[in-house]
């Protein structure tokens, strides 16, 4: 699935089909009725996808009836996991980019998890609306703006629900600070920081053979992320990927909950990280091919972002790099401050809460605090997501979309996410293009923000 595709083609065939196949959507999303199992299609087979079938495959409630993606290798790997969980194959579509229009078909799928390259997020997702299939979508930023709006209309038109797929919501420090948020601690919030901050050179580029850090490849010459990741990079300069950063502030400044963000700017370093990396690896050098290529990213990308109720938001883009993995999670109040330094954990941060510490200007350890104030979810079922994904996170949103489904609930992070948050990547790179220029953040919901309510996580069951 390359990113090159004509998004003329992509509108018409899309219509269609959803002229076809809403005739015959016989899914209610959220009804009252309570399901007792819930049948999954995953668009996308590769590395990332693997986490949420091992999540899935292990719970008595899931069925992964079919999966859909255009790579022999890649189903073959996806196999092996239904294999390692003792569960039956499913149906399988790989007959090209467009094949999994035929899973979206299927009667016996009630939801479908898209895993698929970036660019391919809102047209499958748009389609499985159209198709009467619930929707949960990984991570990244769009394309094109008017992508983050096909898709809240289609929600909106087909009444199909799409949940935004973000599991560092669910990091166990950010819980308990979300937690501590929730309790007052911080005093009325300010400001807030993240990001991803992330050395990607050796996933970036590959030798075909493995996937990460064993060679200068990428496109049609790589494999796994590689394949396609790095053409954003090569092509385009903003924040490519914002979500991980900002989606655990939007919750904790209850973005389309009572607030949203109303505006940003954004400035980009010069790129100089995935020249360098090529130039100096051993199966590179100043001839290869790749070293004549000009990657347009900058190294380091900073987007600020304004609010309706007053607080400030930093993003920070940095994978080009060299630099040990941080998010740069930071949360401010008038009481308060938290900032992270690490990849997650209790004791990886500072903490200061002026009164608790009599005025003293002095940072505390935060494994007390993030101890003592660890979030219900995690307390409850903290041992069940120990051998899950990213350090438990995906336990959590997996566990979460499936919930919802069952119950006929709301999504914690619901399409109005989905859009304001992937909208970041395109109004960023034109900010970039215009000099830094101030571009508004249009409002996804339509008014809607300033009665929604906060459900994010607001008890110990989902």
């Amino acid at each position: 699935m390359p990113l090159a595709f004509n998004r003329r083609n992509f509108i018409k065939s899309t219509a269609l089909t959803g002229a076809a196949l809403s005739l015959n959507n016989s899914i209610k999303a959220f009804s009252s009725v309570k399901k007792e199992k819930v049948r999954i299609g995953i668009i996308g087979v590769g590395l990332r996808s693997h986490e949420h079938m091992g999540n899935f495959l292990q719970r008595e409630d899931v069925e992964i009836t079919a999966i859909a993606d255009p790579q022999q290798r890649s189903i073959d790997e996806a196999l092996k996991v239904f294999k390692e969980y003792n569960r039956p194959e499913p149906a399988i579509y790989k007959n090209g980019n467009y094949d999994y229009k035929k899973l979206l078909q299927r009667d016996d799928v009630d939801a479908v998890m898209i895993c698929s390259p970036w660019e391919w997020h809102s047209i499958q997702a748009i389609d499985a609306m159209n198709a009467g299939k619930i929707v949960g979508a990984e991570v990244c930023g769009a394309v094109k703006l008017q992508e983050c709006w096909d898709v809240v209309n289609a929600s909106e038109k087909t009444k199909i629900p799409v949940m935004m797929m973000e599991n560092v919501c669910y990091r166990r420090d950010v819980m308990a600070v979300l937690n501590m948020v929730r309790k007052g601690m911080f005093g009325e919030l300010l400001h807030g920081q993240g990001g991803y901050e992330h050395d990607l050179r050796g996933v970036l580029f590959n030798d075909d053979v493995t996937a990460y850090n064993s060679g200068v490849e990428f496109g049609k010459n790589a494999y796994s992320e590689a394949q396609w990741r790095t053409e954003h990079n090569l092509k385009r300069n903003g924040e490519l990927y914002p979500t991980h950063g900002l989606g655990p502030v939007a919750v904790m400044m209850d973005i389309n909950k009572g607030n949203r963000m109303t505006k940003l700017s954004s400035i980009a370093s010069k790129a100089r990280g995935l020249h360098k990396y090529i130039v100096e690896h051993p199966k590179g050098g100043a001839s290869h091919p790749n070293a004549k290529l000009n990657f347009k990213c900058g190294d380091i990308v900073n987007t600020q972002i304004q609010c309706a109720n007053g607080e400030t938001i930093l993003l920070t883009h940095d994978v080009s790099s060299p630099r040990p993995y941080n998010l740069g999670f930071r949360v401010q109040g008038t009481e308060g401050l938290w900032q992270d330094f690490g990849s997650g954990g209790n004791k990886q941060g500072f903490i200061y809460f002026q009164k608790e510490m009599n005025h003293n200007h002095k940072w505390d350890n935060t494994e007390k605090w993030l101890t003592d104030y660890d979030h219900p979810l995690w307390k409850k079922y903290g041992a069940s997501a120990e051998s899950a994904g990213h350090g438990g996170m995906d336990f959590f949103v997996d566990h979460a979309f499936i919930e919802c489904i069952k119950r006929g609930a709301e999504f914690p992070m619901d399409v109005y996410d989905y859009a304001s948050w992937y909208a970041i990547t395109p109004l960023s790179e034109k900010s970039i293009m215009e000099g830094g220029q101030v571009q508004n953040i249009p409002d996804f919901t339509r008014g809607k923000w300033k009665t929604k309510k906060q459900i994010f996580a607001l008890n110990d069951e989902y």
